[in-house]
């Protein structure tokens, strides 16, 4: 099978993820509210390990400084200019009000940073590091689980179907397949491109951390819950790290 198949299912699947977080909304509603703070902990912890692990260390390697100081601040860029662009005065998918604005609002902040995330897989595949691809794949794939949980918990207060809010979590990765098969495609065609690549996917995901996931995990000024949902994403990366070794 091409590679381009394998990559392009495999960013489905991590796509396909993200609806399994849609699941515990079905039956806790929104008292699933109250595991958001430890699951966008747990998402923060997962992505920063996977971005220093499995992107800034072999951009380091491989490039020099120039390129990965470019690469990194492209990266937080692109992700600081798709949040002044959002709209908070949305409705979503045919109804209006405040809970369906906020449901507007998660969707599209989801949606724009799935594609950096997508660069990330394309670029861990095209390098021939052992264990990377599968290291990089697996870590968006889990940290997209309670992404899709913050999707359904405003649909669900808005009075969405479940259908719907399984769907709208999964959409909000639909822009991966696209990232990580265009990723794949320009470092495999410029070589030179993997360094800033890999630190262009790190600046992006790494600011996304600082910029929603840990404002978000501790807005309600509550420090256990994200606390402890961060150190297990980040452990569960570095033992899965220690044992695909990357």
């Amino acid at each position: 099978m091409p590679d381009v198949v394998v990559l392009f299912v495999a960013a489905c699947g991590t796509a396909l993820a993200t609806g399994l977080g849609a699941i515990p909304v079905f039956y806790l509603g929104t008292r699933a509210a109250q595991l958001t703070p430890a699951l966008l902990g747990f998402a923060a912890g997962v992505m920063g390990v996977a971005s220093v692990a499995g992107l800034l260390a072999p951009a380091i390697e491989e490039g020099s400084p120039a390129s990965i100081l470019l690469g990194f601040a492209a990266g937080a860029a692109l992700l600081g200019v798709a949040r002044s662009r959002l709209d908070s005065n949305v409705g979503f998918m045919g109804r209006s009000g405040p809970r369906a604005r906020t449901s507007a609002l998660v969707f599209l902040v989801l949606f724009v940073h799935s594609l950096p995330e997508g660069f990330a897989v394309g670029t861990a595949f095209a390098s021939d590091r052992a264990g990377l691809s599968l290291f990089v794949i697996l870590a968006i794939a889990i940290q997209n689980v309670p992404e899709g949980t913050s999707v359904a918990i405003p649909m669900a207060a808005a009075g969405f179907s479940r259908t719907r809010q399984f769907w709208a979590a999964v959409a909000t990765s639909a822009p991966q397949p696209v990232g990580a098969l265009v990723a794949f495609v320009l470092v495999e065609e410029i070589q030179s491109l993997l360094p800033f690549s890999f630190a262009f996917a790190a600046g992006a995901m790494l600011s996304l951390i600082a910029l929603e996931l840990l404002p978000s995990a501790y807005a309600g000024r509550r420090w256990l819950a994200p606390s402890l949902g961060l150190i297990s994403g980040a452990l569960l990366m570095l033992g899965l790290s220690f044992v695909l070794g990357v």
